[in-house]
């Protein structure tokens, strides 16, 4: 992500998204994904939605089953709520937006992810292999609704069995890295990074530092 001399105005949620855990490869698996980019550049969009999607999957494989974490990198956060049956949402937002309501929220975007196909299908979600294979438009209406912590909050008082926050992990990007790993070397091996998106990268990075990789 970029910092806020590369964008006008003060955004909120960034992208939510949500995946799974592909146990073979060991790759997290974008299932559904929503993002509001409008204070972007319209050519900027493309490369920021790539991003997302690329730190969403990186720090998801890096987080263990049935945990949270909040993983920042400068003014932005992605928050990852990782459940112990696999299904896993990330709330990628700005510093400013209450971790609290972000987790909030993606225990109820998980749950009503879960309960949104008709039963005896219900967990077919563990068998899509193709990307963003999923329609959810309730995503969509989610991340427009939720911009405003007001509207989220209100959550934590209807979710009376959510468990507390206080067991969020909290990390930087670099540290929930594997060994011997390094943030340039993951973007530029990625595939499904474009040229376009890793040279937006490079030259966000060089430009006083401002590329807030979550």
């Amino acid at each position: 992500m970029l910092s806020r001399a590369y964008i006008s105005g003060t955004m909120k949620i960034l992208g939510i998204s949500i995946l799974r855990l592909n146990e073979d490869l060991k790759e997290a698996l974008m299932l559904v994904q929503a993002t509001k980019l409008d204070d972007f550049g319209f050519f900027q969009r493309g490369s920021v939605k790539e991003m997302i999607t690329f730190f969403s999957k990186t720090i998801t494989a890096r987080t263990p089953a049935g945990s949270r974490q909040s993983v920042q990198n400068e003014d932005y956060y992605v928050h990852v709520y990782f459940r112990a049956d696999g299904l896993c949402g990330c709330v990628t937002c700005d510093a400013e937006y209450p971790q609290r309501v972000a987790y909030s929220l993606l225990a109820k975007v998980l749950d009503d992810f879960d309960q949104a196909f008709p039963q005896g299908t219900k967990k077919y979600w563990r068998g899509i292999q193709l990307a963003e294979a999923i329609s959810w438009p309730p995503l969509d209406q989610m991340i427009l609704k939720y911009q405003n912590p007001a509207e989220a909050d209100q959550i934590v008082r209807i979710q009376k069995n959510l468990d507390e926050t206080r067991d969020v992990l909290h990390n930087t990007i670099d540290s929930v890295l594997q060994r011997g790993e390094k943030l340039e070397d993951l973007v530029e091996r990625s595939g499904e990074l474009s040229t376009q998106s890793k040279m937006f990268y490079k030259q966000a990075k060089r430009a006083n530092s401002c590329c807030a990789v979550l």
